[in-house]
Parts: structure tokens; sequence; C-alpha cells
């Protein structure tokens, strides 16, 4: 694992699609929520690139450490997902969907930690 910048990384790529997906969903919940759990999930799918990118630029152990910190806000945001499924906020299908990627993303940033703690010890 050697990509020329964070924009390279594949769970950086999967991770901005989710953003963008978290947002698309959340413009349909009621609007007494905007400051509420719509606010929440936004800003924890938003934190899981942003933390990628941003351990990108400081290395070494730096690097885990905001990995960890992007699948911190990856288990948030699953945690606020299924709030909002039992609030009927996100239907079945919808919220299934982002808790695979979300899965597959938790995959990804535990093989980006390994791989960079394995280096960096």
């Amino acid at each position: 694992m050697n990509p020329k910048n964070y924009r390279d990384l594949e769970v950086w790529q999967l991770s901005m699609e989710l953003a963008e997906e978290v947002y698309t969903v959340t413009s349909g919940f009621p609007s007494s929520e905007l400051y509420g759990i719509t606010s929440q999930i936004r800003r924890s799918a938003v934190s899981i690139p942003s933390n990628i990118a941003e351990g990108s630029g400081r290395r070494g152990k730096d690097y885990v450490r905001f990995v960890m910190i992007a699948l911190g806000s990856l288990f948030e945001l699953e945690t606020q997902i299924e709030l909002a499924r039992r609030l009927n906020y996100i239907d079945n299908p919808t919220a299934s969907r982002i808790l695979q990627t979300t899965s597959s993303i938790a995959q990804m940033l535990n093989k980006l930690r390994s791989s960079l703690l394995s280096r960096y010890s």
C-alpha cells in the first residue's frame, strides 16, 4: 500500500460516496431534525473521509490515530442510521444498504490501520 495521496485510497473514495448518499438520504428527514439527527449523521459521514485525508498528511503513528478516529466516526454513523431506521426516517432497504457500505469501509479501515502499524512500528 503506497498510494500517491489519500484520493488514491479505495477506502477514501468509498467513504466519499457514503457521505454523498447520507446527504441525499437525510434531505428527506423531518425539518424539525435539521439540528438534531440530520446534522449528527452528516457530520459523522463527512468525518470519515476527512480524517483519512488529514491523517495521510500527518504520516507515521499520527496517521494511525486519524484512521482510528475515522473508524470511530463510522461506528457513530452506524448507530445514528439504526436510530433513524427505528424512528422511521429511513426505510429498511436504505438503512441496510448504508450499513453494508459501512461494514465494507470498516474492513478497509482496519486493513489500512494494520498496514500502517506494520510500516511504522
